[in-house]
């Protein structure tokens, strides 16, 4: 267990709330997205739902003050992943986005590894706080 410096902390609140957003546009949204993005609407349905339990997780870890250093690599794994697969998902032909969608997919995969670099960051800097006392 580590004690959670405060970059840590507002790096996984930043991460809920981002995902918690995304989770309810891309869930009810789907309709409406999928012609504006040129993506499939059962792509973007079930990545909201995944995205709920995903801001649930997060957002629970971001209220403690103790946190399991394997479940904050959990999310920052999660993290590197997600974005290395969603610009994947842009190198091939598994789906074919507009401009817009493309547009879309690389942004959001540039903030979840912003997200991802805080959040180690913010590791690096609880585990010293631990260290330190």
């Amino acid at each position: 267990m580590i004690h959670a410096s405060v970059l840590l902390r507002r790096a996984l609140q930043l991460d809920a709330v981002a995902s918690g957003a995304m989770a309810v546009l891309f869930t009810f949204g789907a309709g409406y997205l999928a012609p504006l993005l040129h993506l499939p609407e059962n792509f973007l349905h079930p990545t909201g739902l995944f995205m709920f339990v995903w801001a649930a997780l997060v957002g629970t870890l971001a209220t403690r003050d103790t946190l399991s250093k394997a479940l904050v690599w959990v999310v920052i794994v999660g993290n590197a992943a997600w974005t290395i697969n969603s610009l994947a998902l842009l190198a091939t032909n598994w789906v074919t986005p507009n401009l817009l969608g493309s547009a879309f997919i690389a942004m959001q995969a540039i903030a979840v590894g912003v997200f991802a670099e805080l959040q180690l960051m913010g590791l690096r800097r609880s585990e010293g706080a631990v260290a330190a006392r």
